[in-house]
């Protein structure tokens, strides 16, 4: 059978990593005709423009895993990207800071994390901290000295620009049609059909029922967990990047100070279960992604083994004085009148159905189909080298047709 084909390798999700996929597919096979379809109306609507601007240097990360691996890779490649095509950037450096006696052992289990995954890392005493942080108090703390941050929005524009890809936004999937022996047909909400020889699923909040409407079961449902932000009204206070030492049950690296890349100070992330893939708000509420939520085993699973962490995350969600509480453990010198509410983000998290929060990326294969199923912070950061694995993969996928 004859097929009129629209492009050799179809990507669903304008997000940086389903960008960065089509940037890597063209470059490493100029001439291979790749789509990107986009339900917003521009890219980065999502995970990418919602986080807090940070090049993260991979030092949280479990030696050798993927996230270590493209973290250290893709945090310096990002900066030589940012600085290739005049994108706004800086590196800053950050400290990561204790402030129990109960969290030392952590910071300096990071301390060896960073040696082996070969980030530079100096430790601080209390008046070093002050050096770097006049305000910030702690017992002890690590200076990550390749952390940065950049205008992901811009990097990812960019990304659209240089792939040289056709870029169709406002293009929802409603419908996809795989047959293995002949290729992958979607249909989008305004009835348009896009046929393509392999479908690479980049499409974060809703990766899950993407793979599934390909006719693939991924092993996974995303949870999504609502990152809400607050912007420091004396930006003064902070002059650089402050993080606490995080929990290493979680993939959350706790509420941090940020001064971004415009100036201004962000604080937050919390990560609260949202009550819709895209729920910015706690009035944002979709009945049928609860219910899918719910009726998932590991969401069960997950809230019974950490309802108490879960707990607290709720409590500084609804109470600005607890959450002023959480920030004034490293920034004595905060109010509640010192924070002002900023955009929230959702992160994306894959959940397995024994509960098990997956804390690495995660890509899968079917016939046809390339699934990147766990792409959370730090995708941004490893973006490019992500993209050149799921690339290389479709690329090989496509070889085979």
């Amino acid at each position: 059978m004859r097929v009129a084909y629209d492009c050799d390798v179809l990507v669903i999700g304008g997000g940086i990593v389903g960008l960065a996929t089509a940037y890597a597919i063209t470059r490493a096979a100029p001439g291979t005709r790749v789509t990107v379809l986009e339900k917003e109306r521009g890219p980065a609507r999502h995970q990418t423009g919602r986080n807090s601007g940070v090049i993260h240097s991979g030092i949280y990360y479990r030696p050798g895993s993927l996230k270590a691996r493209y973290a250290v890779r893709g945090a310096a490649e990002m900066v030589k990207f940012c600085a290739e095509y005049d994108i706004a950037h800086a590196v800053t450096g950050k400290l990561i800071v204790a402030t129990e006696k109960a969290e030392l052992p952590r910071l300096h289990g990071l301390v060896q994390r960073g040696r082996e995954n070969g980030i530079p890392v100096r430790e601080l005493g209390p008046a070093q901290i002050a050096e770097y942080e006049p305000q910030v108090r702690g017992l002890a703390a690590i200076h990550v000295g390749t952390t940065g941050v950049c205008d992901f929005v811009a990097v990812a524009r960019q990304l659209a620009e240089s792939s040289g890809a056709e870029i169709r936004y406002e293009a929802q999937v409603v419908r996809i049609d795989r047959r293995p022996a002949l290729g992958v047909a979607v249909r989008t909400a305004d009835g348009a059909i896009v046929r393509g020889r392999v479908l690479v699923n980049c499409a974060g909040l809703h990766c899950d029922e993407i793979a599934r409407l390909a006719g693939d079961e991924p092993g996974m449902r995303i949870i999504p967990f609502r990152g809400e932000y607050y912007s420091l009204a004396r930006p003064e206070l902070v002059h650089g990047l402050v993080y606490p030492v995080p929990d290493p049950a979680f993939p959350f690296l706790g509420v941090h100070l940020t001064r971004g890349i415009d100036g201004d100070v962000h604080i937050g992330p919390n990560a609260v279960p949202a009550l819709a893939r895209e729920g910015y708000g706690w009035g944002v509420v979709r009945p049928r992604e609860v219910g899918t939520a719910v009726a998932w085993p590991g969401s069960w699973r997950m809230a019974r083994r950490h309802w108490r962490y879960g707990a607290g995350e709720l409590r500084r969600s609804v109470s600005k004085a607890a959450f002023t509480g959480a920030v004034r453990r490293l920034l004595p010198a905060v109010t509640p009148d010192d924070l002002i509410p900023a955009s929230a983000g959702v992160r994306a998290q894959a959940v397995l159905r024994d509960g098990t929060l997956v804390d690495d990326f995660l890509i899968k294969e079917g016939p046809r189909t390339v699934h990147v199923l766990n792409a959370p912070s730090p995708a941004a950061t490893a973006s490019l080298p992500i993209g050149r694995e799921v690339a290389r993969r479709a690329l090989e996928v496509l070889a085979g047709t």
